[in-house]
């Protein structure tokens, strides 16, 4: 029997790589963040036309994968959330 499909983001590894690349680069921290600003019916418009570029490219299937997670709103709010906090680690208030 075969591993059925992830129970969560957590689950897809190129997701969690995907924040943890946007906590260590602040070139992709900053495009994130514009994207995860978006209204949720244009940050889902954007996405999906970055997906089908990405399918039609060829591009690798897990970097597809993970940037797919971010047409959930939830997932979204949430990625927004954890990289807006590590953008500011050595920032004292």
């Amino acid at each position: 029997m075969g591993q059925g499909p992830p129970r969560s983001v957590g689950d897809i590894d190129s997701f969690v790589t995907l924040l943890r690349v946007a906590c260590e680069d602040r070139t992709v921290n900053d495009r994130l963040e514009k994207l995860l600003s978006l209204p949720d019916r244009k940050r889902q418009a954007v996405l999906h036309a970055w997906v089908s570029d990405l399918l039609i490219a060829r591009a690798p299937q897990d970097f597809t994968a993970a940037i797919a997670c971010l047409l959930d709103d939830r997932v979204a709010e949430k990625a927004y959330e954890v990289i807006f906090r590590c953008k500011r680690p050595g920032e004292t208030t």
